[in-house]
């Protein structure tokens, strides 16, 4: 039965991810920034195991996992939670840009570095669902896709790195998705939120899930959803 780790499975993409995998009958690690939220997740999901952490304080992972039980092994880390605030370069203040960076790639960073040798023992893989502001940053954007920008930098090193010890490693670009932080999004935006005009997260988790059931012969490195009308 195959482990894996997830962050962002409250809600959006990382939601239904994690319900196909429980249907699967497969074991899951969820991350919640709090003893709450974690409580929350194992009712949504009977018999998933929880681990806290604050993805927006990655400094203290580290010193989190030292006071709880992680997995012996994992086979997939599923990088899926993030955050977003738009803004101009001329109004985004300094602590919106340091909360982006944190949650969006030095945490996943860091979840990285804290779990490698338990994704090493399984030849396990990594996946970062990124974004179409990783690939292009439009105006009111900038904050938002350098965070995103960076996980791609991530990703790609990681993927080098790893390679010789079998880790692999796979960026999901998805565009706009029917998900809570597309209608914050809207809101920013000041614009109505229609989420039938936008990719299914059911949608983004069928190419995760391909990504991570892909014999081992081959590795999905990047895949691109937009939405399809």
């Amino acid at each position: 039965m195959a482990a894996h780790l997830i962050t962002g499975a409250g809600s959006g993409i990382g939601a239904v991810v994690a319900e196909r995998l429980a249907a699967r009958g497969e074991e899951l690690w969820l991350l919640a920034r709090d003893a709450r939220r974690a409580a929350e997740l194992r009712e949504r999901f009977p018999g998933a195991n929880t681990l806290v952490g604050d993805l927006a304080d990655p400094a203290k992972l580290s010193w989190a996992f030292g006071h709880q039980s992680l997995p012996v092994e994992l086979d997939t880390l599923l990088h899926i939670a993030g955050v977003v605030e738009l803004g101009t370069v001329g109004d985004t203040p300094v602590k919106a840009w340091q909360h982006q960076l944190n949650v969006n790639t030095v945490a996943p960073a860091e979840l990285t570095r804290l779990v490698l040798p338990q994704l090493r023992l399984t030849r396990g893989h990594v996946l970062f669902v990124n974004s179409g502001a990783g690939l292009r940053a439009d105006p009111t954007w900038g904050s938002y896709a350098a965070s995103k920008f960076a996980v791609r930098a991530l990703a790609d090193a990681l993927r080098g790195e790893e390679h010789a010890n079998g880790v692999r490693v796979t960026t999901v670009y998805p565009g706009r998705t029917a998900t809570p932080m597309q209608q914050k999004v809207h809101q920013q935006e000041g614009a109505a939120y229609d989420p039938s005009r936008w990719i299914a997260p059911e949608s983004v988790a069928t190419a995760i899930l391909t990504a991570i059931d892909l014999p081992r012969d081959a590795e999905i490195t990047e895949i691109t959803v937009r939405p399809g009308q």
